[in-house]
C-alpha cells in the first residue's frame, strides 16, 4: 500500500522533458501566429495603399478634365501684342514641363468666373509630381509672367514620367500631336502621358481631354465681323463635325 501511494504521488505534475516539449510547441505556435499576422497586415497595407492610389488617380483625372475642358479662348499680352492665353511647354534643362491657361474658375475666379490654371510637372530625384496652381484672371491686358500663382495642390505623385501632348485635327482630318503649343489657335485635345519609370509601361492609356473652346485668334480680340461669339460658335461646330467624321 505504501509503495502504491508513493508511486501515485510521483505521477503528479510534469517532468522536465514534458515542460520543454510544451514550451517548444508553444514557441512554434507563437512564431507561426506572428508570421501570419505580419503577412495579413502587409497585404492589407498594400491593398489599402493600392485603393488609395487608384482613388487619387481618378480624382486627378476628374480635376484635369474639368480644368482643361473649360479652358477659355481669351488673349493675353506678350511682348506688347495680343497672344493666345494658352501655353504648353515640354520639360527642358532650365524649367519643368507645364501647361498654363485660363479656365472657368472656382473660388479664385474673377467677376467673370475665370481663373488662371497652371499644371507643372516637378521632379524630386526619381519622384515626379503634377502640381496644380491657380490665380485670378485679370483680363486680356495681363501677362502670364506677371501673375503670382498660389494654392498648390499635388494631383499626382510617384516614380513615373509625366508629360503632356497637344493635338489638333488638320485639314485632311489627321490628328497631329505636339509636346509644345504656342500657336494662335487652341488645341482640340490635351493628352496626359503617365509612364512607369522602371518598365516604361503606360499607366494611363487614353487619357485625352477635349477642349470645348475652338476658334481663330481674331475671334477672341473682338475684331471679327459678327462678334467673337459667332466666331466661337462656327469654329466649334466645324471642329466637332470634323472630329465626328
Amino acid at each position: 500500500m505504501g509503495r502504491g501511494r508513493a508511486h501515485t504521488e510521483r505521477r503528479h505534475g510534469f517532468t522536465l522533458v514534458e515542460v520543454l516539449a510544451a514550451l517548444a510547441i508553444a514557441a512554434v505556435i507563437i512564431t507561426a501566429t506572428g508570421a501570419l499576422v505580419h503577412n495579413v497586415a502587409l497585404h492589407f497595407d498594400h491593398g489599402t495603399r493600392g485603393v488609395s492610389e487608384g482613388e487619387r488617380l481618378i480624382l486627378a483625372v476628374e480635376r484635369l478634365a474639368a480644368d482643361i475642358g473649360s479652358a477659355r479662348f481669351v488673349t493675353r499680352m506678350s511682348e506688347g501684342s495680343a497672344a493666345l492665353a494658352f501655353i504648353g511647354e515640354p520639360a527642358t534643362a532650365a524649367q519643368p514641363a507645364r501647361v498654363i491657361f485660363v479656365s472657368a474658375g472656382g473660388v479664385a475666379a474673377n467677376a467673370s468666373g475665370e481663373e488662371v490654371v497652371s499644371l507643372t510637372v516637378e521632379r524630386d530625384e526619381d519622384v515626379a509630381r503634377l502640381v496644380r496652381r491657380r490665380a485670378p484672371w485679370l483680363g486680356s491686358r495681363t501677362r502670364f509672367e506677371d501673375i503670382t500663382l498660389h494654392d498648390p495642390v499635388v494631383l499626382l505623385e510617384g516614380k513615373f514620367f509625366i508629360s503632356f501632348a497637344f493635338g489638333r485635327l488638320s485639314e485632311d482630318n489627321a490628328l497631329a500631336w505636339s509636346d509644345d503649343w504656342r500657336g494662335q489657335v487652341m488645341p482640340r485635345f490635351v493628352q496626359l502621358k503617365l509612364r512607369d519609370r522602371l518598365t516604361g509601361a503606360d499607366l494611363l492609356t487614353g487619357a485625352e481631354f477635349v477642349i470645348r473652346a475652338d476658334a481663330s485668334a481674331g475671334c477672341a480680340q473682338g475684331g471679327a465681323q459678327g462678334g467673337s461669339a459667332a466666331c466661337f460658335s462656327s469654329a466649334a461646330a466645324k471642329s466637332r463635325r470634323t472630329h465626328d467624321d
